[in-house]
């Protein structure tokens, strides 16, 4: 009888416990949220990168900093294949290959839709990946229960977001999927850091 009045003590702690951790968690208001991610200025993620066109595709780890108006993007292939770094300040672009040449402006736009199969949408990059919308174009926005975008389509680009990683106070996107056209980008991001 005492080991049955512990169990029902001990079950009954347990589900008192249990209630407390499913407390439901503040919810941002969107445009909150999405102020203070547009308005972020330094960060960095790295992950996995799979791009697919229609007709080729590759696989990448992928690593991108952000520094006030600089985006930097390394791209590194597996099994030494090669990879691509590139840095754009404003509207500058610079691409140094993985044979060490380098490349500035229209050359080195060139050379990315050479590497890649495409020209990436780099300055909206920087938003979409914090998930949400360059604020200097026009976007329908799709939200989940919790005030996170699910979709986005801005310009020519749709992006889907799936699961968020908690970082720096803020949910950020795990994985990112960008679709235009017959191209199909994907990035599930491993690691966040906010400055």
């Amino acid at each position: 009888m005492r080991a049955l009045l512990a169990c029902s003590a001990l079950l009954g702690l347990l589900g008192l416990v249990a209630c407390q951790s499913l407390a439901p968690v503040a919810v941002t208001p969107w445009s909150e949220r999405r102020a203070a991610l547009q308005a972020v200025g330094q960060f960095a993620c790295s992950g996995q990168l799979a791009a697919a066109t229609a007709s080729e595709g590759f696989s990448a780890s992928a690593r991108w900093r952000q520094q006030g108006t600089v985006s930097d993007l390394l791209l590194r292939a597996p099994l030494g294949v090669g990879g691509v770094h590139l840095e754009l300040d404003g509207t500058e672009l610079h691409v140094t290959a993985s044979d060490g040449a380098q490349l500035e402006g229209a050359a080195a736009r060139a050379e990315l839709v050479r590497l890649l199969g495409f020209e990436p949408p780099l300055a909206s990059l920087r938003y979409w990946l914090l998930g949400v919308p360059d604020p200097s174009v026009t976007a329908s926005e799709t939200l989940d229960a919790a005030q996170r975008l699910q979709r986005l389509e801005q310009g020519e680009w749709r992006i889907d977001y799936g699961e968020y990683l908690r970082s720096g106070g803020q949910w950020l996107p795990g994985r990112v999927a960008l679709s235009r056209g017959a191209l199909r980008l994907k990035l599930r991001v491993s690691r966040w850091q906010l400055s």
